[in-house]
């Protein structure tokens, strides 16, 4: 997710909880019985067209890149990576979300590790992270609009399974979701919604925005100097689709939680509760790291995915191959580890 204290952005977002205090602003309770109630924000006309356009395409060393944009339902286009594997399948699908700040490009290093292990891979970019928001501010707006981003990107992911289900290439049984920091806290949202996907890997998340931005460490700050009533109505729209809340549903998917013992952006308390929340079948795994995780972490999610949609096993020494590569990619593409 988003807890550090080096940008004006992220200070920006770590500082709840002093003014969720004032308002007498209650987040202990997650209940995913109440989910039911909301499960129709995030239905869509699955007959509508996604009219895939390709902008670029190219060829590189066992699979193919393309990027691609294809129809929101509520609105614009969804700006994407599409990762094909050399050969004929069928093979895995696997969706994959970026965290917060950054964009479908900070995926790329996980989507490039699992094309080269089988999987067609689809990194798509949240509404946050398109376009129209450049040059605005990109994160949390406070108000009204970050529901109905974070509902816009749910729908988006699941039109991104259409995608990846309307391709012949694609095992329509073999289908999993990586997330990371916010996707990892999103892709709890999307478990408890969308049922075509057999597997989550919900990598250093907790439960959602309001989860991670009303801690015991976030008592001052920016909200601070907002007004009280302002804070209100951003709980009251975001509490019903916090991900810790729908988590819950995901069964009979399964569900891999991935957490680092040394975190400061989500500290163990919160990744603890969201693991809690989840649905069984379920893995907690724990690692003496921080929030960008280490090989060990990438190796164990690789071997979970083979497991339970069946990619390739991954060849001793190349995961830590792939974690250089990972972070060259994230220096020169400026996305950080605790996006």
């Amino acid at each position: 997710m988003m807890r550090t204290r080096g940008t004006g952005l992220l200070r920006t977002l770590c500082c709840l909880a002093f003014a969720l205090a004032a308002c007498g602003a209650d987040t202990a309770v997650f209940s995913p019985a109440t989910a039911n109630d909301n499960l129709k924000l995030f239905e869509y006309d699955p007959s509508a067209p996604l009219d895939p356009r390709v902008v670029s395409s190219e060829k590189r060393q066992g699979y193919t890149l393309q990027q691609l944009t294809y129809t929101s339902p509520k609105g614009g286009r969804v700006p994407a990576f599409l990762l094909i594997p050399d050969g004929r399948g069928p093979f895995p699908g696997v969706l994959l979300l970026h965290g917060m700040p950054s964009s479908a490009q900070g995926m790329l290093p996980e989507a490039e590790r699992l094309a080269r292990l089988g999987a067609i891979s689809l990194a798509i970019s949240a509404p946050f992270a398109r376009s129209h928001r450049i040059g605005v501010q990109r994160g949390l707006n406070f108000d009204e609009r970050d529901r109905d981003e974070q509902i816009q990107l749910i729908i988006d992911l699941r039109r991104g399974v259409d995608l990846l289900l309307s391709r012949p290439d694609v095992a329509k049984d073999r289908l999993g979701y990586v997330g990371i920091s916010y996707g990892g806290a999103q892709g709890g949202l999307l478990a408890g919604v969308e049922t075509r996907i057999k597997a989550y890997a919900l990598v250093v998340g907790d439960g959602g925005l309001v989860t991670h931005l009303t801690g015991p460490d976030d008592r001052n700050g920016y909200l601070k100097s907002l007004p009280p009533e302002r804070v209100k109505r951003w709980l009251a729209t975001m509490e019903p689709i916090e991900p810790i809340r729908w988590v819950g549903r995901a069964a009979p998917a399964h569900l891999l939680f991935q957490n680092g013992r040394s975190d400061t952006m989500v500290p163990p308390a919160d990744g603890r509760a969201y693991q809690e929340a989840g649905s069984e079948p379920k893995k907690l795994l724990w690692y003496d790291a921080e929030h960008g995780l280490n090989v060990e972490a990438v190796r164990d999610r690789h071997t979970w995915l083979a497991e339970q949609i069946g990619i390739r096993k991954e060849l001793p020494g190349r995961a830590q191959q792939a974690e250089a590569s990972s972070k060259n990619t994230r220096r020169r593409s400026g996305h950080s580890d605790g996006a």
